[in-house]
């Protein structure tokens, strides 16, 4: 299939222009797509996901324009063919069309879709949308980070489906000679062809044991036939996922009878329809199934500056570094001798006392002009030093280290070290980290025994004994003990920094932008609260869509424009 061109000549009687130019507000995404589609999305740049020769494709800019306002208003596929055949404001927006410009088909998207998703910048459209945005001026040295629960658009399986349909996706996934095999050493009455649950009398636990036990033994004989053969990707791909789901919710008796473990595995497998989503927590209280969509924005203009997607159960600063690229591309590591390969960051993903989902969710107010460091005047501000904020899940001391090493003011909140029962919180041990060593409040000192991978261990258990503040200290049996990670020093530093009242009041005045924005992306007619696809590329693929289409909103809201020797600009600055 060959690049097809969008017209840029529209006829004088059958243009959407006349109709739509005093209908459809300028400072709307229509209208901002309208003037400046053909160069935001200029066929050419897709030229790359198309060959020499064959038909020609639907023009590429007439098909990102209509991906945009897709996923802005929430359409389906073939939702959004219809609006673009039948909303003149769609035409509109791609270049002032005819009103009897041709449609597509809705695979045209799906297409599109699979195309940028095997290029080398499958997220082109909202790079665009950013070059713009600081082109302009608008994207300056401080990024806040947040996520968002993103739920998954399958349902979430218990353990007697999910292990059937692990079987059943091995078995269709073999050829006809393996597949004869395989039902060969199966022993359940089931041919495992319909999905869903196998029939059992469910109110009957032995029933229920049996059945359990027997899916397990078929699974394990299918696994044990696949042991040795050269099996095919798709196989090994469900043999694989037959293989987690066994080991994952079941384990032998001493009798050898296969039953539900009665534990939650780590990294649990929810859906053999969706593999890659996972369980989540929003907060200590609120679970869910699916994804995280992570964003970091601008917070003077509110645009967002870079995207991604993680499973449900990923701590948000694991992906941190991501979301700050950027800002590490431009900084000089403080010590280039010491700064070896970035460290791996993990921390939980539950943030005490936030709720995420609060905060305004309208549209831009057109008076919310951008201050500080991108002031819409076309000229970034370089003398204002980087910094990042984001909350406890962020404050890890390793991530502290990271930012630290390339020069970036840390405005990450640390979480207050907490202790149950109103007892002794680490935070009233003294930590002597020259001397490697820990006084508790009753004055007694212990050393720290570190490990190889520098965290360490204050042990005061001799002393403990007859300590009179036992009682308010420890209700351990060995006595107290303080571990001490091997990012010690920056998490001080960070609690030292937190306190002072006008760190407080900077954090407070501009962290809560990011809930604002999510709000945007969260808003109920744009979809975004549920996945729209499966997997964890394809979710985060969408997020991005999402989040280039928000940032077009938001453009034309500042009413950025582009002025021929000026380049891309803010219009009323």
């Amino acid at each position: 299939m060959t690049l097809g061109l969008a017209p840029r000549q529209a006829d004088l009687f059958r243009s959407t222009v006349g109709f739509c130019e005093p209908r459809v507000a300028p400072d709307s995404i229509y209208g901002l797509l309208h003037r400046e589609c053909h160069r935001l999305f200029p066929d050419e740049m897709f030229a790359d996901l198309f060959t020499d020769v064959g038909r020609r494709s639907v023009p590429p800019m007439i098909v990102a324009v209509v991906m945009v306002l897709q996923r802005i208003e929430g359409c389906s596929d073939r939702e959004a063919v219809d609006r673009f055949c039948f909303d003149a404001r769609w035409k509109y927006a791609a270049g002032g069309l005819d009103f009897d410009y041709p449609g597509f088909v809705h695979t045209v998207l799906v297409d599109m879709r699979a195309r940028l998703a095997r290029s080398a910048r499958p997220d082109r459209i909202f790079q665009a949308v950013l070059e713009v945005a600081k082109a302009a001026g608008l994207v300056g040295r401080k990024r806040v980070l947040d996520s968002t629960p993103i739920y998954d658009a399958v349902a979430t399986m218990d353990t007697v489906t999910l292990v059937r349909s692990a079987i059943r996706g091995v078995l269709r996934a073999a050829d006809a000679v393996l597949e004869a095999q395989l039902r060969a050493v199966l022993t359940r009455q089931d041919d495992y062809a319909g999905a869903g649950k196998p029939v059992c009398d469910w109110d009957d636990a032995a029933a229920r044991e049996a059945l359990v036990d027997a899916l397990a033994k078929d699974g394990r004989a299918v696994l044990a036939a696949l042991d040795g053969q050269e099996l095919t990707d798709p196989v090994t791909a469900a043999g694989e996922l037959l293989a987690t789901v066994l080991g994952q919710d079941l384990e032998a008796g001493e009798d050898g009878v296969f039953r539900i473990a009665r534990r939650v595995a780590k990294d649990r497998v929810i859906s053999t329809v969706d593999p890659q989503a996972r369980h989540g927590h929003k907060t200590a209280a609120r679970g869910f199934d699916g994804y995280k969509g992570h964003a970091g924005i601008d917070p003077d203009s509110e645009i967002i500056t870079a995207t991604t997607a993680t499973a449900g159960n990923a701590g948000d600063a694991s992906v941190a570094e991501e979301l700050i690229g950027d800002l590490l591309d431009e900084q000089p590591t403080a010590d280039p001798a010491n700064d070896g390969p970035a460290e791996d960051i993990t921390a939980g993903d539950v943030t005490a006392g936030e709720d995420r989902e609060t905060g305004p969710v309208g549209e831009p107010e057109a008076a919310d002009r951008p201050v500080g460091g991108a002031d819409g005047t076309g000229e970034a501000d370089e003398a204002k030093p980087a910094a990042v904020y984001g909350d406890n899940a962020y404050g890890t001391g390793a991530f502290h280290d990271r930012l630290e090493r390339a020069g970036i003011e840390s405005k990450c909140k640390t979480q207050q070290p907490v202790n149950t029962g109103g007892r002794f919180a680490k935070s009233e041990f003294t930590i002597d980290l020259q001397q490697d060593s820990v006084t508790c409040p009753a004055g007694h000192t212990a050393p720290i025994r570190r490990g190889t991978q520098g965290a360490g261990t204050a042990t005061f258990g001799p002393v403990c004994a007859g300590c009179p503040l036992r009682q308010r200290c420890t209700t351990a049996k060995a006595g107290r003990a303080i571990t001490v990670g091997a990012h010690e020093e920056q998490l001080a530093a960070a609690r030292a920094r937190q306190a002072h009242p006008d760190w407080v009041a900077d954090y407070r005045a501009t962290r809560p932008k990011v809930e604002r924005k999510i709000g945007h992306l969260m808003r109920r007619k744009h979809g975004g609260r549920r996945a729209r696809v499966r997997g964890l590329s394809k979710v985060a693929a969408d997020f991005a869509l999402l989040a280039a289409a928000v940032n077009l909103a938001r453009l034309a809201v500042l009413d950025v424009v582009h002025v021929p020797g000026r380049g891309w600009t803010v219009a009323t600055a």
